[in-house]
Parts: C-alpha cells; sequence; structure tokens
C-alpha cells in the first residue's frame, strides 16, 4: 500500500482500518447472494424469508447511511467508525449463529445499523487525514482492494455453502474486524466544526418507515397474491411516509438529503440513473444464483464464480473509463454504460433449462460479459460525475446520498420484483400443473407451497415419471418467471440510459450550489 509520504506510518494504519472495515461490507454481500439457496436449504426458508434476509439489511443501511455519516461529522468519525465495525461485528456473529430464519433477519437489520455507521466513515477518514496527490492515491488503493474483495466473495461464498458451512460466512468478518480495530488506535480523530448542531432525526425517521412500507407492502402483495389487506395499506404508508420525507427535507435548517442539491442538472440525472441501474442490479443479483443452484444445476461455488467476468472488467476497465469524462464528456459512457448492461440482462434470459456448468460459455457467460462491460465503461465514469457535478465542499454529501440511493434502489428493486415473482411463478405453475395429469391433491400440495419458489415441495408418489413431470413443471414456471424478472431488469437499464441522455450535461460544470 502506497503510504502519503516517505515514515508516515499512521497513513498506513489509516489505509490499513479503512480497508479491512470496508471489506467487511463488501465480502459479507457477495458471498450471501451465492449462499441463498443453501440457507432456504437449511433454514426451510420461504422465498418471501429469503427476500428479508437480503432486504433487512440493505433497508437499515440505506435509511441510515446518511445519518451515519452527519454522526461522523459531529461525534468524530473514528469513534462513529469504531462502533459502527463493533455492532456489524457483533450482528455478524448472531447471524452465523441464528437458528432460525426470523432470527437471522433479525440479525441482518442490525448488521445493517452497523453498516450505516460504518461505510459512510472510511473514505471520510481517508480524505480528513491525506490531502492533495497522496489522498487521491489513498482512494486509489482503498478502490483496488476492495474490489479485490467483492471478487472473492461469492467465490468464496459458494465454497463455503457448497461445503454445508454457509454459517461461515458470517464469521469471515472477525479477522477483518480485528485488524481494523486494532490500526484504528493510531487513527488520529476528525470531524466537521462547521456542521450543523442538530441532526436530522425527523428525516430519518420518515425516510426508513418510507422504505419499510414500501418493502414490506410489495412483498406480503407477493406471499398473498393480492392486492389488498395489510400489504396495500403498508405500501400506501410507505409512499406517504416518503412523499412526507422530502417535503420534511425541503423545509429543514439541517436536512440528512439537502434537496438544493438537486438543482445541478447533472447531480440530478446521476442520482436517477442510479436508481433505476441499480435496482436492476439488486434485484438481478438475486434471482440469478437461485437460478443457476436451484434449476440449473450449478454448485453454489461455480455460480459464485459465474460473476467473477464482471469484476475482473470491472478492475481492467475502470482506469481506461475514469479518463473517458475528460475526452467526451460525462454523458456518453452515463448512456452507452447503461445500454450495454441492459443488453446483457437481455441475454440472461434467453436460456432455459440447460445442462448446467457446461452449458455456462454458450448460455450464461455471454450476458455476464455484457454485463461486465457496461459496468465497466460505466462505474468510474458515475463517481466521477457525482463527485465532480457540486463544488468541492459539497462533496462529502453528494456521495453520502448517492451511496443512499444506490442502496435503496436495490432494496426497493428486490421488494417489488421479489413480491411480482412470487405472484407469477405461483400463476405460471397452475398452468403447468393443468397440463400433468397429477391427483388434484398433489397440485394443490404443490401450489399452496408456491411461495418457496424453485424449491417448491413435491410430495411423495409411487409414480416415478410423475414425479420427474413435476419437478420440471417447477424448473419451467421458475425459468419463466426468470425471464421476465431479467426483461424488467432491462428495461430499468435502458431506461437508466434514456434518462442520462435527456439530463446529464455533455460537460461537467460544477455549479454554485451549497
Amino acid at each position: 500500500m502506497a503510504k502519503p509520504k516517505r515514515g508516515d506510518s499512521v497513513g498506513f494504519y489509516v489505509l490499513v482500518a479503512t480497508i479491512c472495515a470496508s471489506s467487511m461490507a463488501f465480502i459479507m454481500q457477495g458471498s450471501l447472494n451465492a449462499a441463498l439457496p443453501a440457507i432456504q436449504g437449511d433454514l426451510n426458508a420461504t422465498g418471501v424469508d429469503l427476500l428479508w434476509i437480503v432486504n433487512s439489511f440493505q433497508l437499515l443501511l440505506g435509511a441510515l447511511i446518511l445519518v451515519g455519516g452527519s454522526l461522523g461529522d459531529h461525534y468524530g468519525r473514528k469513534r462513529i467508525f469504531m462502533i459502527g465495525i463493533l455492532i456489524f461485528t457483533a450482528a455478524s456473529v448472531a447471524c452465523g449463529l441464528a437458528p432460525s430464519t426470523n432470527l437471522l433477519i433479525a440479525a441482518r437489520a442490525v448488521q445493517g445499523v452497523g453498516g450505516a455507521l460504518m461505510v459512510p466513515g472510511s473514505l471520510a477518514i481517508i480524505a480528513a487525514y491525506f490531502e492533495g496527490e497522496a489522498r487521491g492515491k489513498a482512494i486509489g488503493t482503498w478502490s483496488a482492494f476492495t474490489t479485490m474483495t467483492s471478487v472473492i466473495g461469492p467465490t468464496l461464498g459458494g465454497f463455503f455453502a457448497d461445503n454445508g458451512l454457509w454459517r461461515a460466512i458470517f464469521l469471515l468478518v472477525l479477522p477483518l474486524a480485528a485488524i481494523a480495530l486494532w490500526t484504528l488506535r493510531v487513527v488520529p480523530e476528525s470531524r466537521d466544526e462547521e456542521a450543523p448542531r442538530d441532526l436530522d432525526y425527523p428525516g430519518a425517521i420518515l425516510i426508513t418507515l418510507g422504505l419499510a412500507g414500501i418493502v414490506y407492502g410489495a412483498t406480503e402483495i407477493g406471499r398473498t397474491s393480492e392486492f389488498g389487506g395489510m400489504g396495500l395499506v403498508a405500501l400506501i404508508a410507505g409512499v406517504v411516509f416518503s412523499v412526507l420525507f422530502v417535503f420534511v427535507e425541503a423545509r429543514s435548517s439541517h436536512p440528512m438529503m439537502p434537496l438544493t442539491l438537486f438543482r445541478s442538472r447533472t447531480f440530478g440525472g446521476a442520482n436517477l440513473l442510479t436508481l433505476f441501474l441499480y435496482g436492476a442490479l439488486g434485484a438481478a443479483l438475486f434471482f440469478v444464483p437461485l437460478n443457476l443452484v436451484q434449476v440449473q444445476g450449478y454448485s453454489a461455488a461455480a455460480a459464485g464464480a459465474a460473476f467473477l467476468p464482471i469484476s475482473l472488467l470491472l478492475i481492467l476497465l475502470s482506469r481506461w473509463a475514469g479518463g473517458l469524462i475528460g475526452k467526451y464528456g460525462a454523458r456518453l459512457p452515463l448512456t452507452v454504460g447503461p445500454v450495454i448492461v441492459g443488453c446483457g440482462f437481455a441475454a440472461l434470459s434467453l436460456p432455459g433449462v440447460t445442462q448446467g456448468m457446461a452449458d455456462y460459455w454458450t448460455t450464461y457467460f455471454p450476458g455476464v460479459l455484457l454485463m461486465g462491460l457496461g459496468l465497466g465503461i460505466l462505474v468510474a465514469p458515475l463517481t466521477t460525475t457525482v463527485m465532480s457535478a457540486l463544488p468541492s465542499h459539497n462533496a462529502g454529501v453528494a456521495s453520502g446520498i448517492n451511496n443512499a440511493i444506490s442502496r435503496a434502489a436495490g432494496v426497493l428493486a428486490t421488494a417489488i420484483m421479489g413480491g411480482l415473482a412470487l405472484v407469477i411463478f405461483a400463476s405460471t405453475l397452475a398452468t403447468q400443473l393443468d397440463t400433468l395429469a397429477l391427483p388434484d391433491d398433489i397440485k394443490a400440495a404443490m401450489l399452496a407451497d408456491a411461495g418457496n419458489l424453485a424449491e417448491t415441495v413435491v410430495p411423495d408418489m409411487t409414480d416415478a415419471e410423475m414425479t420427474v413431470q413435476a419437478h420440471n413443471a417447477i424448473d419451467t414456471s421458475f425459468v419463466a418467471t426468470f425471464r421476465i424478472m431479467m426483461w424488467i431488469a432491462t428495461g430499468l437499464s435502458w431506461l437508466s440510459a434514456l434518462l442520462a441522455l435527456i439530463w446529464i450535461e455533455p460537460q461537467l460544470v460544477k455549479k454554485p450550489v451549497t
């Protein structure tokens, strides 16, 4: 790792601490996605349970991440960072020991709280310690190492899941947390002396209730297949709270999300792009491992490794893509990238039930390759656009807003598309079963269990051929559902490209926004 200047060991410790802590969050999410099928089988989790295992973390993280940054500015970045590490680590241990889905979901929510305190602190501590050229090199080093953990996460999670050790995924953070806390001993404290005295508690409460209402409502409607009852009430309440959040932020003297920043056309466009594109990515990365493992017959490790081309292309292309803005402006890469990502989602929708990993190169690899190429073109210019569209003193809050929107987008898209998937799968399975000469009680039992998606149980039957037909109906129904989810992801990606074309200014011009 590059130190800020010769002999400055403190700078080295700053990098070690922030890289280890950030890697805890990055490696957790990647490895968990690959292990979802194993978790479902071991804990008898339903499709709704899987949605909440993913979303309970993202929900709290997305809703509170701006509050976490504000707390660091007020009470000391290192102090809040360390508290976040401790909460995240304790919750991770609880996840690893959870005997049921409900306790796992609750522990994941606490992880989200810890992450909201921890994630904003990494770059804030780096920015507070390093200056000038050294800051750029430090952020580059941080980015390189955290990207490596993102590459390792899915494969590592798949390996543990294949060997019946999915719980060990949550314990991977222990050595990283220990190193981070030990090195933080010598890192100097920093805070924003000009930060407002009061925190935006009303805004934090409203956005949390808004996201929770929409997520719960969409999931409940999907579970019951009824657009009414508590699901509809929660959905409406979530929308109302979200609207109130906007009104409160517009009138607050110390908002967690200053709406005046969106006067910058480019900043607003970049965040709209983030909302739709990262929503598509969040939902897709939930469904793809389920398809590969439960229907296509991949091992969990193979399913995790299937995403490696995306991470490798990000590493290879990011430096080159970062220079595109200087040559062509921001609009071009932010339009072309999402178009290519959308083509990747469309390609993922094409395969039916395949012969497993042996068919990977001709079935799912082209889609993964297109996604990696599109993201490689997009990610670095998007970060540069967000950070450069506003004056430098707004850079911290600009980054925090974009991070929060990307997290919230993943939560909302996974919940809404997950609820839709539950409805589509049940309907498609009913149609498939109508074509089979199965006993009515067998059909009824399978439809009652359709909330488990591809893990729907086929009751014991003496006729082996009928059993095979029933399993084929489940696989075919899930592939049909998966195909629709990928089409939706394609549409969201192309919509984000259209928004970039309309809203992003060709050349970055910093607006005098405060």
